[in-house]
């Protein structure tokens, strides 16, 4: 999922951002390159693994405990992506059909892309923490 966060971060992203609402029309479905149904899809299946990590690596308390941390992480960002980035996607959309609904464009794409950008720091920095807690599973079977 990182990659595709890293993609969509540094090519999608700056090209719908550096002329609203023109290219606001990238994000329509079917005249664009939405990508709503690849992150609803993504996002569960990667919720579902990590739920099961943390079910299986129950009884390995250090393991579980940062894994509850990292799910508490990744649920906070969740939690702001649906609270704020998917409700500007969708005002951007309505933008998009309707350009008369703009007002402080500039700004809020800017403000978009700046947390945006921060949003794919914080999932990044969960998924490498998650790479020393593979380390001890893996000493663990040796």
């Amino acid at each position: 999922m990182n990659g595709a966060q890293i993609f969509e971060t540094l090519v999608f992203v700056p090209k719908w951002t550096e002329s609203a609402p023109e290219n606001f029309k990238l994000l329509l479905d079917g005249k664009g390159a939405s990508l709503k149904f690849f992150w609803i899809i993504f996002h569960s299946l990667h919720e579902i693994a990590f739920i099961l990590a943390i079910i299986f690596c129950w009884k390995i308390d250090p393991v579980r405990n940062w894994l509850l941390v990292l799910f508490a992480a990744h649920f906070a960002v969740r939690a702001w992506t649906l609270s704020y980035f998917a409700p500007n996607i969708i005002d951007f959309q309505k933008i998009a059909e309707n350009p008369s609904l703009a007002k402080d464009l500039a700004k809020r794409t800017s403000l978009w892309q700046t947390l945006n950008y921060i949003r794919v720091i914080i999932f990044l920095i969960i998924s490498c923490a998650l790479i020393p807690l593979c380390i001890k599973l893996f000493s663990l079977r040796a």
